[in-house]
């Protein structure tokens, strides 16, 4: 005889049957717990990729969905606007700042410290020396907001040196990029991203130890796997690499 359910308990039961299907297919860990999105520093692309490619072989079960390389101040932008980050990796402290003020993440570790040099092409056509030298000459910067332009003029303000630059971009992969196509005599770039340009050669100016960027890095939420990755980050293999790519210790004092 074929049982007739009324129509409420009809219900009661495929809610339960739901219920215990979805609880059967969850594991203990929430499935976001089990995967990570990055947003990095554009100075720091060369040595995430890496960092990234070997926490993937150590920690199979965690996921990068991806790393959003670009300049520090437009990362913390999307961020504070709402933007799904679970670790992000400033260049200066002040970026950082903007981000932990705004009520996002945790207390920032300083994990590694970069400094300026003028970045020419490889012949030096300009025959740039120094920061002087620069005031004479087709010279781009990282705009005043991005860190490598804060930091660039800090630079040259300790220098007394005003340029007029030709052009002012959102990050130092930019500043690279058009000193090696030749669209300028010279840019104020990081040490680390002159070290595997074949076409560019890097000048270290006067006074440029007293102009540090620290690197400050924090998980913002209470995801395990971004906790984990940061303190890859921050352990010895993750340090290693960072000096591996020009790196400095993350124990410098920023310029904030």
């Amino acid at each position: 005889m074929r049982v007739t359910w009324p129509l409420a308990a009809r219900c009661v039961l495929a809610g339960t049957a739901a219920a215990l299907l979805l609880s059967g297919c969850s594991s203990d860990k929430p499935a976001d717990q089990q995967s990570i999105t990055i947003s990095a520093a554009a100075s720091l692309h060369g040595a995430f990729d890496e960092i990234a490619e070997e926490f993937r072989s150590e920690h199979p079960e965690v996921k990068i969905n991806g790393i959003n390389y670009d300049g520090s101040s437009t990362l913390a932008t999307q961020i504070v606007e709402g933007a799904d980050v679970d670790v992000f990796a400033s260049a200066d402290e002040r970026n950082m700042d903007e981000v932990t003020e705004a009520g996002f993440g945790h207390e920032p570790v300083i994990f590694a410290s970069n400094t300026l040099v003028i970045a020419v092409p490889k012949d030096n056509p300009a025959n740039i020396k120094s920061l002087s030298d620069l005031a004479g000459a087709s010279t781009v910067l990282c705009a005043s907001q991005v860190p490598c332009g804060n930091a660039s003029q800090q630079l040259l303000t300790k220098a007394g040196v005003k340029v007029k630059p030709v052009s002012e971009e959102q990050n130092v992969t930019a500043v690279v990029q058009k000193v090696a196509a030749g669209e300028a005599d010279a840019g104020l770039v990081y040490a680390t991203d002159v070290e595997d340009e074949p076409d560019l050669a890097a000048i270290v100016p006067e006074r440029a130890d007293e102009v540090v960027n620290s690197y400050p890095i924090a998980t913002l939420d209470d995801n395990p796997a971004a906790q984990e990755f940061l303190d890859f980050v921050t352990g010895e293999r993750g340090q290693q690499i960072l000096t591996d790519y020009g790196f400095g210790s993350g124990a410098a004092q920023g310029n904030g």
